[in-house]
């Protein structure tokens, strides 16, 4: 089965407004063929980007989201508050939400149901350390971490998820993982989701390598099997490198 190819932008922490609108302007002019492309600004540009962004193919997508609806909770943005500014997907298990904030699991799976539950799309992200693949421990911490993220849901709501394996040694080091190792890691995930759902599920998930992918690599991971497009960090943030690593996945 062909599945059409993702390449998402995370901004992370970067980008004032100004910032923002500039890059958005450029992105804008960027040739869509057969791939999806999606960016997510900070929750402070979030409303600009989907104004502007209101006729592109581009999708807006949030950082992260409570899993409370509403509430005392200082500093937090809810699911509805993304809604209500145009805002339908969001990137839930991000391995900087695991380091610096100390979530969890199961707070993972609270925003995913939470997420499903509001007609929400997420991307869930998943991934090792490096000290769990050198322990060999690694296909095990990323089956937990998709059965306690991802598996309470049903056949239904498992189609409104999108996958990103990142290994965390390879985020913003300038490392990327062995084509072997991204296409026999991407391999046993999908053969997760086919004991879990069957074959049609496990044919249609897309799956998303995040980790150092740029314009010299992009073409060659995404030509992998059973890898479907990137979730991008810090190529995402100039114009040149990401319309490249856009139009490596329309191949």
């Amino acid at each position: 089965m062909k599945r059409k190819k993702i390449v998402a932008g995370n901004w992370k922490m970067n980008m004032t407004n100004d910032e923002s609108v500039n890059l958005i302007e450029e992105l804008k002019q960027i040739s869509i063929n057969d791939v999806d492309v999606k960016i997510a600004p900070s929750f402070t540009n979030l409303n600009k980007a989907v104004s502007l962004l209101g006729s592109s193919e581009i999708e807006v997508v949030a950082q992260n989201v409570h899993f409370e609806e509403r509430g005392a909770f200082t500093g937090e943005i809810s699911i509805e508050m993304l809604k209500s500014v145009g805002v339908n997907s969001v990137i839930i298990g991000h391995s900087e939400r695991r380091k610096y904030f100390n979530e969890n699991d199961f707070i993972f799976s609270k925003k995913t149901k939470t997420a499903i539950d509001n007609s929400v799309n997420i991307i869930f992200c998943i991934g090792e350390e490096l000290s769990d693949r050198e322990k060999g421990n690694h296909f095990e911490l990323i089956k937990n971490q998709i059965i306690s993220g991802l598996f309470g849901l049903d056949m239904q709501q498992i189609k409104n998820v999108v996958v990103a394996y990142e290994p965390v040694w390879a985020i913003g080091t300038g490392k990327t993982a062995e084509n072997h190792q991204i296409q026999e890691m991407h391999e046993y995930i999908r053969k997760l989701f086919n004991d879990k759902y069957g074959s049609d599920i496990s044919q249609q998930i897309r799956i998303l390598y995040g980790g150092s992918v740029k314009p010299n690599n992009a073409e060659e991971i995404f030509s992998l099997k059973d890898v479907d497009g990137g979730l991008i960090g810090g190529a995402s943030l100039n114009f040149s490198d990401f319309n490249a690593i856009v139009q490596a996945a329309n191949g």
